[in-house]
């Protein structure tokens, strides 16, 4: 929900940016139907690539937050599984004969090394994927910002080949 209103807000002010008409020199003179033509077609194009950028970045955004969630959760169920275990293992060793007490207890422990290494090792799986996933969300971004950029700079470059005819 949180990001459908990060991308509807995003979109009102890049409607509301592009709403406003610049200013116009005063001694500016009268355009030719090929210079309006070749301005609203770069305005649109690159509305156009403004909300395909948001897009890009709500999408971008969404995949992080689900990683993220992910990864929360295996590490929760990676601390749950070891304590369990390390419970069991101590509950068998309060059990034992006391001649076996001391192998029991040596268990115990190297079972509570195990699990604490087990769980560590699904949290650092957990924490490379999310890692992976921000630097491709990141990518994708600076992808659709560089594609804005583009767009923007080849209607202005079609505006200054209009103003030449």
């Amino acid at each position: 929900m949180n990001k459908l209103l990060a991308t509807l807000i995003a979109g009102l002010f890049v409607s509301g940016a592009f709403a406003q008409a610049p200013a116009a020199p005063a001694a500016m003179p009268a355009a030719t139907p090929a210079v309006v033509k070749a301005e609203v077609k770069a305005h649109k194009a690159t509305v156009k690539a403004v909300e395909s950028e948001a897009k890009v970045d709500a999408s971008a955004d969404t995949k992080v937050e689900k990683a993220e969630m992910g990864a929360a959760k295996v590490k929760t169920t990676a601390a749950k599984k070891a304590h369990k275990a390390k419970s069991k293992a101590h509950a068998k060793a309060a059990k034992a004969a006391p001649k076996d007490k001391v192998a029991a207890d040596a268990q115990a422990e190297k079972t509570d090394v195990k699990a604490d290494a087990k769980a560590d090792k699904a949290v650092v799986k957990a924490n490379a994927k999310t890692s992976k996933v921000k630097v491709d969300a990141k990518a994708d971004k600076m992808n659709a910002a560089t594609d804005t950029a583009a767009v923007k700079a080849e209607g202005k470059a079609d505006v200054k080949a209009a103003v030449g005819k």
